[in-house]
């Protein structure tokens, strides 16, 4: 298999839908429910999601994965920060005002059998394969965003 921009850009989009159907899978068949932070991941998954398959179909892939390398970021920063929550026992997070704002916004709205945050940052929950799900999510979104900064810096490369 020939590794060109547009297959790492497919296979990531594919990752991340991967990702949100376990995710969809631990909610409706495990009954996990999702926390805030858990949502938030949720939608910067599909933010990279969207990004890779704009940059796989776009003239410039760059823009796309320029917008998945921002959002991979992102998202790996709320995922550190549930990390830390859930490191942190006494920390509260699930029925505050992030959770609030969460659920009013028009996706949690409209399908709030995904977008829908009710559950507690702090709630544990069996490791998979020896981690915990927020670090799961840590670490592949450091893998996207590695995935796409050494694909940005060939392409600045071979420019030049």
């Amino acid at each position: 298999m020939n590794l060109t921009t547009k297959n790492i850009l497919l296979f990531c989009a594919a990752a991340c839908a991967a990702l949100l159907g376990y995710a969809l899978y631990l909610q409706h068949v495990q009954g996990l429910a999702p926390c805030p932070l858990c949502v938030m991941q949720r939608y910067a998954f599909i933010a990279v999601m969207v990004g890779c398959l704009i940059g796989a179909f776009a003239k410039k892939a760059w823009l796309g994965m320029a917008y998945s390398l921002i959002a991979a970021l992102v998202g790996a920063g709320v995922a550190g920060h549930h990390v830390w929550v859930k490191a942190h026992p006494l920390v509260s997070c699930g029925i505050d005002p992030l959770e609030s704002s969460l659920n009013q916004i028009w996706p949690a709205l409209w399908l709030p059998s995904i977008f829908k945050a009710d559950g507690l940052c702090s709630a544990e929950h069996a490791p998979i394969l020896g981690l915990s799900i927020p670090v799961w999510s840590l670490v592949w979104f450091v893998i996207f965003s590695l995935t796409f900064t050494v694909q940005l810096a060939r392409g600045l490369k071979n420019k030049t």
